[in-house]
């Protein structure tokens, strides 16, 4: 059986800083993706990729709200599943091209994702993730009023819609997604973190809600027993004491020491704090290795030479005691 990797890339793979987000900007950048990921395919992986949406389902939003006197609306769970197509499609269309030009077999699938929350998680009645455009304050307590959104401030920029970020639980596709793996394909998949839903009995019940990509890739990752869960980010490497004076790489580190790290507060929530969690989260689940490092170093963090290196912990003594009795008999 060949290695797996699951590959979460994040939004400035597709949209660079500085960029606009033309679509000739998306193909250019999908086109420097497909390249890397090819690289993984040479050094032996089966290849599953999921990416951030937050640029693409912003501007979804945007245009749902201001042509809402011409055509209908759309709730945030359906723009997510329209920036899933989006995006899809033109990472599909570059990995074709790449690996064809290549030569290599191999077939590229989208597939718009469900991801399953609960419908009583704490998120889902504390919002905290700011969604779309920044508004007056007048605007803002229209929308309030007319929309029932919940509205906070920022102080620099105006105001913001927020909507839940509850925590995964499952990939609805999980199975096809496997045996799509299974069958040589290399997979792009849980876009944005997946499209949110909640279970009524039998039934899915799509929320208006945002799920943390890499929280949701790392249960992906963990279903599938990938060998390598791969977290793609603005940074070569995580850091200790980030953009201070005593600013220090980590290369290779082991999960406990990692998480002291974490609970030290050396990873906030809105930085490197999800990454981190969501590879802590794999680790636990039985995941062999993951590693995050930017995009640009990401084969080189494949082979081992860039990024940060997360490993289980070595078994006490005794365990590889029992290990190996079991083993003899």
């Amino acid at each position: 059986m060949f290695k797996t990797a699951l590959v979460a890339i994040g939004g400035n793979a597709l949209i660079r800083a500085g960029e606009k987000g033309t679509i000739a900007e998306q193909l250019a950048n999908t086109r420097r993706t497909a390249a890397s990921i090819r690289k993984l395919i040479d050094f032996g992986y089966g290849v599953v990729i999921t990416h951030g949406n937050g640029p693409q389902v912003g501007a979804q939003l945007l245009r749902s709200e201001r042509a809402s006197d011409v055509t209908y609306s759309q709730t945030l769970d359906v723009c997510g599943a329209a920036s899933q197509g989006e995006i899809g499609y033109l990472l599909a269309q570059a990995l074709h091209n790449e690996l064809s030009t290549a030569k290599l077999d191999i077939p590229v699938v989208c597939l718009i994702t469900q991801t399953v929350v609960a419908a009583y998680d704490p998120a889902m009645v504390h919002p905290s993730k700011p969604i779309g455009p920044f508004y007056s304050r007048a605007d803002a307590e229209e929308k309030q009023r007319t929309l029932g959104w919940q509205i906070v401030e920022d102080a620099a920029r105006g105001y913001r819609r927020i909507v839940p970020s509850p925590h995964p639980l499952e990939i609805v596709e999980f199975p096809l997604i496997r045996e799509m793996v299974n069958r040589g394909a290399l997979v792009v998949c849980t876009g944005g973190g997946g499209i949110p839903v909640v279970r009524e009995g039998n039934a899915l019940r799509g929320v208006e809600a945002v799920i943390d990509k890499d929280r949701a890739s790392a249960v992906l990752a963990s279903q599938l027993d990938v060998d390598l869960f791969a977290i793609c980010t603005d940074t070569d490497y995580v850091y200790l004491d980030y953009k201070t004076p005593a600013q220090a790489p980590l290369h290779q580190v082991a999960a406990s020491e990692l998480e002291a790290h974490h609970r030290a507060g050396h990873f906030p929530a809105g930085n490197m704090g999800p990454k981190v969690e969501s590879v802590l989260s794999f680790l636990r689940r039985g995941g062999k290795e993951a590693v995050i490092t930017s995009f640009d170093l990401l084969p080189d963090g494949v082979t081992g030479d860039a990024g940060t290196h997360i490993i289980p912990d070595p078994l006490p003594i005794e365990d590889h005691e029992k290990v190996e009795v079991y083993t003899c008999r």
